[in-house]
C-alpha cells in the first residue's frame, strides 16, 4: 500500500520541542489524529501541548477526525495567553 508524508510545521510553545524539518509517513486516510498519536510516540515531551493544539492545513482550521488522502502538510498551533 502506498504511504502518505505529512510534514508538520509547530508554531508557538510547541515549536521549540518538534524538529523543524518533521515529516511522517502514514496510510491514505488516515485521521489527523492518528499522525498526532504518531508525532506524541517519537516525541513523548510534546504530549500535554499537543492535546491543546489547533490543527490547520493550508489556511483551515481542522478538526482531529480530519482524513488526510494525501501528501498534506499539518500545521500545529500552540494556544495564544492573551493578555
Amino acid at each position: 500500500m502506498q504511504e502518505i508524508n505529512i510534514k508538520v510545521e509547530s508554531y508557538g510553545a510547541i515549536e521549540k520541542h518538534l524538529p523543524a524539518d518533521l515529516s511522517l509517513s502514514c496510510a491514505p486516510n488516515s485521521l489527523v489524529v492518528d499522525v498526532l498519536a504518531q508525532i506524541k510516540q517519537q516525541y513523548p515531551s510534546v504530549s500535554e501541548m499537543i492535546e491543546r493544539c489547533a490543527c490547520a492545513i493550508g489556511e483551515d482550521i481542522i478538526s482531529r477526525q480530519s482524513i488526510l488522502e494525501k501528501d498534506s502538510t499539518l500545521v500545529l498551533l500552540s494556544p495564544v495567553a492573551g493578555g
